[in-house]
This record gives C-alpha cells, structure tokens and sequence, in this order.
C-alpha cells in the first residue's frame, strides 16, 4: 500500500517538477515490505531516498530482530542488493552523537559503515553552534568518510516546539541560547526572531568555513522563517526566469525530465492534467511532437476524471460563479470577471475557472481587454497567447530557454461558442487563409478543421545559441479530439454540479455543455501582429452583436461608456 510519504514525493516530483527525497524506515518492516515500497518508487520516477532506521511504530524500546533491518546500514545494503545504482541514498549524521549510542567516536564508526555500504551522502540532525557541525566534519573525514555531508539546520521557532524536539532528539540546548530565550519566551514572534537570527549567524559561519556549500533546512512545515533566512544569506532566488528552461513547467521526474520537451497547448493551464494523463508513456515527444497517430507515443486515455481535482471548495466556486444563473449572460458575465480581475455582480473576486485554477498568466494581461471584449459577447476564452515575434529569451513575460536566444510565438486563442457564432465563424473565415482552426462539438459528431488530420503546428519556437531550434508547444488535430473530452466534462463535474439537479443554473450549465463548440484558431502571420481579434470582430459584427469593432488602445472609461 503506498505510503503517505510516497503519496507526497510523487506528487512534488511528476506534477509540482520539484526533486524529492522519500524518506525511508525500515524499524520493524520485512525486507519483502521495503523492495515492494522502493519498486513503487522506481515506478514513479522517485530517484532520492533518505534511508533510516526509525523508531518502533508502537512507541517500544528498539528490539534487534533476526535476519530483519536493525540498523541503517542494512537499510542502504539492502538497496544496493535489490536496486544497484538506481538510487541515490542519504542517511543521517550526528553532530552530538545518535542518541542510542553512547559512544560519540563509536557513532561515526557507524556512520561510515553506512557509507561504505553505499551511502552518496549525509544529511546531520540539528544542532545550536556551528562548532558543533565543524568538529563533526573533522571526526568524520578523519576516519575516512569522504562523501558530502550537508547540515540540517532547524530554526527555533517557538519555545514549546524547542522543548519538545530536544526532548524526541535527546539534545541539549546551550546554555547561552536559553538565557537569550527564557525572557522572551512567552513571545512567539520574539522567539522566531531571535531564531532566524541565530540560524542566519550558523549558515554564514558554515559558508565562511570552506566545507560547506550547501543546507538542508527542517521547516516542520512553517516555511517563514526559512524564507527569511535565505534571503538573508542569499540563497533565495525570486527571478521568476530562474527555471524556466521551457514555458511550460517541467516536471521533476527524470524520464519526462530529461526527454520532453514538446506538449500541446491545450493543457497549458492543466499541466497536472496532462501528466497524469501521459504518466504510463514509454517515450516522451523530444525536438518534434511527430504524429499523433504514432503509437510509439502511446494512447491518451480518459483520465479526464481523475482525481486532482479543483483546489477551491464547492461554496467558493459557488460563490465566485454566481449563486444563481438565470441567464447565459451570467455565464458571459463570471468569465469576464475573470480575465479583467473584476469582482462578479455579488461583490466576489473570480480567481478561478474550471479549465484555469490560478489567475491569468503575465502575458494574457497583455491582451486582457481584447479579452474582456470577446468572453462579454459570449466568445468564452478557455486559453491563449499573443503573437511574439523575436523577443529576447530573457524577456520578463514571454522568455524562457537560455540567455541569448530569441522567441517566437504564433496569436492562439481557443474558446467555447454558440452553434450561432460557429456558423457565422465558418463564414468570416474564408477571408482569413492564414487563419489555421478546428471546430468539434461535445461528441464529436461536427470536427471541422482546415488543418492537415495527423500534422502538427508549431505555435511556440526559440533559437538559441550553438542548438537547434526549439518547438516546444504545438497545436495536435488528432490530441484536440482527447482534450475536448475533458473540456466539455469540467462543464459538469466543476460547474453543473454545483447546482441542484433539475434547477435553472444546471440546466444553463448543461445547455452549454451539450450544444456549444470549443474552438481554437491559430494566427500564422505571427510577424505582423494578431489578426484574431479582427476575424471575432467581424462574426460579431455579422452577427449584430456589435456594431462598431473593438479599439484597446481606448481607455477604461471610454470602453465602459
């Protein structure tokens, strides 16, 4: 059964692309009990283990067990044995001595016994005084431990909560820490203070030492005072380019990792999704989508619903999407709240739609009243992105990749509309020959596209120095037709369902579920501007909708007169 630990590691690696550590005990577990927990492991891509002993489940004195784990370094043998060099191991240090051992020299003549198994690394136990760390750093290079030892640094952040660690840790706190610590003791805030400070003073003694390069932080899940000591010393890095290799956000396991670097757009605002929808792939699109029809990329299969569900609560998105619809126009209504950041007609912030859980992305700003315009009119926009033609890869909103290259993006804009509009469209289009688009209905019974049936368009590309070129998002006909599953169900299973059955606001819902087309339309003439605004101007205009186009280069208030 998989373990809450390992529920956590998958997914902070496969969906947050965060690399991961599980943590692993073997106290009272059977070596068939471990291999069946690292083979699940191995499965999701999981490559880190922090390999240690524990402690009795039930709380009992540690007992030795014949021919099962006793000790850390059985752990780390037995997965050298079963696992070869799969895995990269840690195990735990020290710096006062494991409290079961009453020998301080004897512990790291353990300590290296678990290394010589296999161990690639040490992460210690917390401690108060940088000397502490340092004279174990000696010890154990002494007795030829070689491999990088990394200090845990914990910071104090509350007086009960130090009780109570040095209590399950056996360790004594300085004497000059309580005397700073008693006065101030009842104060939580004076007390997180004073221990950020102390942690700040430990990490930059470490960094002057020369034998550290690196920590390893316990947040006990209060990340605060953690963020404000790397910032003090440093380390804490808010270039949102950072990372950003691609413009969707990899993820962390090492197969996709280091293999995928074409998606397409569809799930640009369901990146978890689309893991999960791909997650039993063998191979992963790499320098070209190539054809969709191919089995070499495997099937994706309907898994539209699967459980990561909404992170809002049903009374929030109630509340955000309207109590009561009584009209399409409330619809039209809550995704244009959504775009512009206004707050709905009940004075509530829309900061989600079913198909986009966070708010707009910085470069839909860019073409956010062009927005407005379209979702108000009842063209309601799902995804976009606005026409780039050679910007600088590090440019703040559309960069991504290396420094020194440039971008390039073509005008995409995918949305829900009426049979209506859709009628209408099909006209308008024939005056855009450089418009690409594809139509389907919820069962697909009306698939309407001029593009090729098996061939892919780039609508993301870079050049960058001394590579090939790079196209890492496309637009698929043959992926359309599995992502409209899921479009048309996040109507019911995020929206609908929030209303009783059989009342107005569901069967509003239902109505736009079952008679509504997804649309998306890609601009090819991506040098000159964006021409879709115009071509969703003119079906508006032959519809009667509007009677003048759309100007954004107008203000606000001239816009809302």
């Amino acid at each position: 059964q998989e373990t809450s630990s390992m529920a956590i590691a998958n997914a902070a690696l496969n969906f947050c692309g965060l690399d991961t550590m599980l943590h692993l005990t073997c106290a009272q577990q059977t070596k068939a009990e471990i291999t069946k927990h690292l083979t699940k492991a191995k499965a999701l891509g999981i490559k880190n283990i922090l390999a240690l002993r524990g402690d009795p489940p039930d709380g009992n004195e540690w007992k030795v067990e014949e021919n099962d784990f006793n000790y850390g370094t059985d752990l780390v043998k037995h997965i050298r044995a079963e696992f070869g060099d799969y895995f990269t191991i840690c195990v735990a240090g020290y710096p006062h001595g494991h409290p079961d051992c009453t020998d301080y020299y004897e512990d790291i003549i353990h300590l290296k016994e678990k290394v010589d198994a296999g161990a690639d690394f040490i992460i210690t136990q917390l401690f108060f005084e940088s000397k502490t760390f340092l004279k174990f750093y000696r010890d154990c290079r002494e007795v030829g431990i070689e491999v990088p030892i990394i200090p845990g640094i914990l910071p104090i952040q509350g007086y009960q909560s130090l009780r109570h660690l040095t209590k399950l840790s056996k360790l004594e706190v300085p004497q000059v820490i309580k005397d700073a610590i008693m006065p101030i003791k009842d104060d939580d805030i004076a007390v997180r203070n004073y221990g950020v400070q102390l942690a700040v003073k430990m990490c930059r003694e470490l960094f002057e030492s020369g034998v550290v390069n690196g920590f390893h932080f316990y947040t006990l899940n209060r990340e605060v005072a953690v963020i404000d000591i790397l910032k003090q010393i440093g380390l804490w890095c808010e270039d949102p380019l950072a990372r950003k290799a691609l413009p969707w956000k990899q993820s962390g396991n090492q197969k996709r990792r280091y293999s995928e670097d074409v998606r397409p757009i569809f799930w640009a605002t369901r990146p978890k999704s689309y893991i999960h929808r791909t997650q039993e792939w063998d191979d992963f699109p790499n320098g070209r989508w190539g054809s969709s029809a191919s089995p070499a990329f495997g099937e994706l299969k309907d898994y539209y619903l699967f459980y990561l569900c909404s992170r809002s609560k049903p009374e929030t998105r109630r509340a955000m999407w309207l109590e009561e619809l009584e009209c399409l126009e409330d619809v039209y209504h809550v995704f244009e709240c959504y775009i512009t950041g206004k707050k709905n007609k009940y004075n509530i912030k829309v900061t989600s739609l079913p198909w986009n859980d966070d708010e707009i992305a910085g470069e839909t700003s860019l073409i956010c009243k062009q927005l407005a315009h379209v979702n108000h009119n009842g063209v309601l926009t799902i995804n976009s992105q606005p026409s780039v033609n050679g910007i600088s890869s590090t440019d703040p909103v559309h960069g991504w990749g290396s420094a020194g290259g440039y971008v390039y993006q073509k005008a995409y804009l995918e949305f829900f509309a009426s049979q209506e509009f859709v009628t209408c469209l099909l006209e308008v289009l024939k005056n855009y020959p450089l418009v690409n688009y594809h139509i389907i209905n919820i069962k697909g019974t009306q698939d309407i596209t001029n593009c090729h049936p098996h061939s892919p368009i780039a609508v993301t590309w870079g050049v960058f120095p001394g590579a090939e070129i790079i196209q890492p998002t496309v637009v698929d006909p043959v992926t359309f037709q599995y992502w409209k599953d899921e479009a048309f169900t996040l109507w019911q299973t995020h929206w609908g369902s929030l209303y009783p059955e059989y009342s107005q606001s569901r069967e509003i819902i239902n109505f736009i579920q079952d008679s509504f087309y997804l649309v998306n339309l890609v601009d090819n003439e991506y040098v000159t501007g964006n021409i879709l605004w115009r071509l969703l101007d003119d079906v508006l205009l032959k519809m009667g909708k509007i009677t003048e186009r759309f100007d954004a280069n107008k203000s606000q208030d001239e816009l809302e007169k």
